[in-house]
């Protein structure tokens, strides 16, 4: 008793002479402490009732229980505090049009069982569509297909129309045929869509270049400027890094330049998408470039203002292919002359609608390239063809003249040669070198050969030779000339290519190194103190603009004169998923997604 006395009146120690109170208390206060907790207890169940959810809030007010709250079967919205007076409250103030026009009671009560069902029959639709199939996923597949074939976002109708007329003649005995069309009907594939799906993908794939780049411990840009079908100049970046055991050549952006195309021009473009991307501009190792001023131009040249902006030294290479063409150009003097009838010829040929008609198989041969072996192969055609339209061209019939047209012929082919072995994609610097200096070596022999009178390396020309010789033996062939020529196109080569030898030790050290060995300078130049990072470092090196001419190329097919209002972020998108070689997760992106029908 005195426990419970302290418990409910406080703890006063009884006094000695008070026990008749103290037994009065006693029996009075068991009877005071039933019935506070009987209230309490009911207060407790009354309160738990009132904020539970009630079956006929969804007659009378339009509410559903979903996840443990009120949700409003017409607006959709969720009430915070489960009250009758909060969901009254609500159906009341926002929705009294729906009350006025069904007023309580049956109209009522089936008005909100029609919503019910309706949004019933919704979650159902949901569940069996995420059961049968992705259909975001499909219109990724789809999309992708689209853009990396160079077609407008247009043509996904196209697809899902073709893809309804094949399907309904392939499968048509299929038991399922109907579920197979409904199922590419619902394919989402509108041109908003593909559109969307483009640029989601793109940028899932600029997050991994950007996240290996950063994970990469060099890389290394080539960089090279031209214009579009609108007239607007588009700077290509790609971008060559390891990835674990993988090189990877990228292409980062094709970013348009407004204005003028000036070195500033190009730096504040190319800065500007580094430091929006978070480039480790700190990890660049080399920049590869055509050679033109606005990229090499001693104080405002790109690679100037780069090295200036970065304060260390960046390694930079003049495209071997431009300089190779640059050697190429032996069509000076007497030779330009020769190639110089060649062209005039071919001209008067294709130009005229009536010559290209009686002249097409010619025509045929000369589209495709090597103008010069298809002209040699056509000779005695042409001079027929010229004869009946009364051209008169005497050097076709020169021993001279013919002589320094198959040396031509002939120097053109193993020209062409080279240039195929240094054109391609993830071509190294190493091999790129490698092809130079052979070709170096060549064309000492072919001087060799020329004025020994042999001829092993020149076909045509020995051709013609031994074909002169069986009619006229006693004729004489002054080669000599050629050989000059030759020696002239070697000094040509030894004199360009200076980034290429100027690194000959470092390129050698990787190729071989037990037959070289590097000073301090070079290390610190490249910041490297082991051979595995000296040649990945090389590796990621471009030794040309390759890449950059094959993106333009994609360039003019994806932005052609049919679509040249395309955006920006459209076509880098475009060219981005054309170029790259990671294949885009799109049904990871699609199951963050929320899955829809076709619309």
């Amino acid at each position: 008793c005195g426990t419970s006395f302290q418990l409910w009146f406080g703890r006063q120690t009884p006094s000695p002479h008070s026990r008749v109170g103290l037994r009065h208390s006693s029996l009075i206060k068991p009877v005071v402490k039933v019935n506070l907790s009987t209230k309490k207890m009911a207060k407790r169940k009354k309160d738990d009732e009132y904020r539970t959810f009630q079956d006929e809030w969804t007659e009378d007010f339009a509410f559903v229980e979903r996840a443990g709250s009120a949700v409003c079967l017409i607006c959709n919205d969720k009430i915070a505090s489960m009250k009758r007076s909060n969901v009254k409250r609500h159906f009341d103030t926002r929705h009294a049009t729906f009350a006025s026009k069904y007023p309580a009671g049956d109209s009522r009560k089936k008005a909100c069982q029609e919503l019910l069902s309706r949004v019933q029959a919704c979650q159902q639709q949901l569940r069996v569509w995420t059961r049968q199939g992705d259909y975001n996923s499909a219109s990724f597949a789809g999309s992708l297909a689209i853009v990396r074939n160079g077609k407008p976002f247009t043509d996904g109708e196209y697809a899902k129309t073709f893809m309804l007329d094949v399907a309904n003649e392939l499968f048509d005995d299929f038991p399922n045929k109907d579920k197979i069309i409904k199922r590419i009907q619902d394919m989402p594939l509108s041109a908003r869509t593909v559109h969307d799906r483009t640029i989601t993908m793109a940028n899932q794939v600029e997050e991994t270049q950007v996240k290996d780049i950063n994970a990469a411990p060099f890389f290394s840009l080539a960089l090279d400027e031209s214009t579009d079908v609108s007239h607007l100049s588009q700077f290509s970046v790609i971008a060559r890094y390891a990835a674990g055991d993988t090189l990877r050549e990228e292409s980062l952006a094709i970013l348009p330049i407004k204005g003028s195309t000036r070195g500033e021009d190009l730096f504040k473009s190319f800065m500007e998408f580094a430091h929006e991307k978070n480039l480790p501009m700190d990890k660049l190792l080399s920049v590869c470039t055509d050679g033109a001023p606005c990229m090499v131009g001693k104080y405002k040249g790109f690679v100037a203002l780069l090295r200036e902006h970065e304060n260390r030294p960046i390694l930079s290479f003049h495209c071997i292919l431009h300089q190779e063409a640059l050697c190429a150009q032996m069509c000076d003097g007497q030779l330009g002359e020769v190639m110089s009838l060649v062209i005039r010829v071919i001209n008067f040929i294709v130009a005229r609608a009536l010559n290209d008609r009686q002249f097409k198989t010619l025509l045929d041969e000369l589209s495709r390239g090597k103008v010069l072996s298809r002209f040699a192969a056509c000779l005695n055609e042409i001079r027929t063809f010229l004869e009946m339209k009364g051209i008169e061209h005497p050097e076709l019939v020169e021993t001279e003249w013919l002589l320094k047209f198959y040396y031509l012929v002939d120097m053109t082919e193993h020209l062409n040669q080279l240039n195929v072995k240094m054109q391609g994609i993830g071509n190294t610097v190493l091999s790129l070198q490698h092809a130079v200096f052979a070709f170096e070596n060549k064309l000492e022999l072919f001087i060799m050969d020329l004025e020994t009178g042999r001829l092993l390396h020149f076909e045509k020309l020995r051709q013609f030779k031994d074909a002169c010789t069986a009619s006229e033996p006693t004729q004489n062939f002054d080669l000599h000339q050629l050989a000059g020529f030759t020696s002239s196109l070697l000094q040509s080569f030894k004199a360009r290519f200076g980034e290429f030898r100027e690194h000959t030790r470092l390129f050698k050290f990787i190729t071989h190194p037990n037959e070289c060995s590097l000073n301090t300078a070079d290390l610190n130049q490249l910041i490297i103190k082991t051979w595995n990072r000296v040649s990945i470092a090389v590796l990621t090196m471009f030794g040309s603009t390759y890449s950059c001419e094959q993106s333009f190329s994609h360039l003019k097919n994806i932005k052609s004169n049919l679509r040249s209002r395309l955006t920006d972020e459209s076509l880098n998108a475009c060219m981005k998923l054309n170029l790259t070689k990671y294949q885009p997760d799109y049904k990871a992106i699609s199951k963050s997604m929320q899955h829809q029908k076709s619309h």
